[in-house]
């Protein structure tokens, strides 16, 4: 089943006799091989999420598992009587995965083909396979991101929140003030360079060029000093929201250019991105310096394009422009122009972020 086709996503593993050694409600002696806590551990790291499929006692299968250290890797679970396929399908769309992106192991062939059949993209494997999976290229991301790293983590903190988030009976503004939310702009460093280059390649909807910046250009940028690569990260009172955005700029003497502004799309709700530009626009006007940010109109980004007139830009001719070029750029680039005045700091969030007027050592 190794076809390449795409890295996984998500393992969902059944128990008996498969993750662990023994049938629970058979003989209630069950063994957790090192190899397997391996296994579980080494796909964590790499970012592939896990979860339980299986046909058993919920109550009694789930502390046996709490029992041998193993809950916390595990982001979903349905462990019940109804058919495999039926606890794969689910488990998938609450993770909100393809098909092709999952995978499932288990030690019964029959267990394999009803999945296999009702689900033809998801992957399966023998139980046999399991200590072999993470040397296959499948389980095996070339690039494994900070933000990958704590996948697990992100996921499980996500899912504590919106369940507060959709107990909460007050306005919007009030549930954000109560997560303690911390946004951090830093300027990027070699260790973050995966991340910025997965943003600026993966998010479409907050992405105000839909350009793609490489690794290569990217540290390129990191030893010019005219330009910043900035990365802004948030989390909250539940845990990580990770790397969050990116923003590229060119510093001249009266005039920054915005080359590049992405956001993630999980954190539109909390007005990242407004936070984002508002910050910017502020640095920009204690500088004393104009701003020009490059936008390219897509199907998908209108929220970006909203944010930008929302922010103040327009398009609007102006003398500092003439410092980066009159012209429009490739493809349906145009430049929007703002000249800056202090602006607000946000009130539902702490804020913490390099003075762009300090050049970095």
């Amino acid at each position: 089943m190794s076809d390449g086709a795409k890295t996984i996503k998500c393992l969902i593993w059944d128990l008996d006799e498969t993750l662990w050694r023994g049938t629970l409600l058979e003989d209630g002696t069950m063994h957790l091989p090192d190899e397997i806590r391996e296994v579980i551990t080494t796909l964590d790291s790499r970012g592939i999420l896990q979860a339980v499929a299986s046909k058993n006692d919920h109550d009694l299968a789930w502390a046996r598992i709490e029992e041998l250290g193993l809950a916390e890797y595990f982001v979903a679970s349905r462990i019940w009587w109804n058919p495999k396929s039926r606890s794969v399908e689910e488990i998938a769309k609450e993770l909100k995965f393809a098909h092709d992106t999952i995978a499932f192991i288990d030690d019964r062939p029959t267990e394999r083909a009803e999945v296999g059949y009702h689900l033809p993209e998801v992957r399966c494997y023998a139980a046999e396979q399991a200590t072999e999976l993470p040397r296959l290229p499948e389980f095996d991301p070339a690039v494994v991101t900070m933000d990958a790293r704590r996948r697990r983590k992100m996921y499980q903190a996500s899912r504590h929140r919106d369940a507060e988030r959709s107990e909460f009976g007050g306005p919007d503004e009030e549930f954000l003030r109560t997560l303690g939310l911390e946004m951090r702009i830093l300027r990027a460093g070699v260790e973050e360079l995966d991340r910025v280059e997965e943003l600026t390649l993966r998010t479409s909807q907050m992405n105000a060029t839909g350009v793609h910046y490489s690794d290569a250009v990217l540290r390129g940028l990191l030893t010019d000093p005219r330009h910043e690569v900035l990365v802004t990260t948030l989390t909250d009172r539940f845990g990580p929201h990770g790397a969050v955005g990116v923003l590229l700029l060119e510093r001249r003497r009266s005039v920054w250019h915005l080359k590049l502004l992405a956001t993630s799309c999980r954190v539109v709700s909390f007005g990242a991105g407004a936070v984002i530009l508002n910050w910017l626009v502020d640095q920009a006007a204690r500088a004393g310096a104009h701003l020009v940010a490059d936008f390219r109109a897509t199907d998908r980004n209108r929220m970006m394009d909203v944010a930008y007139r929302f922010a103040g830009f327009d398009e609007e001719e102006c003398a500092c422009r003439a410092e980066i070029d009159r012209a429009d750029g490739p493809d349906g680039l145009r430049r929007l122009h703002l000249e800056p005045e202090p602006r607000p700091m946000p009130t539902t969030m702490r804020l913490s972020a390099p003075d762009l007027m300090t050049v970095p050592s």
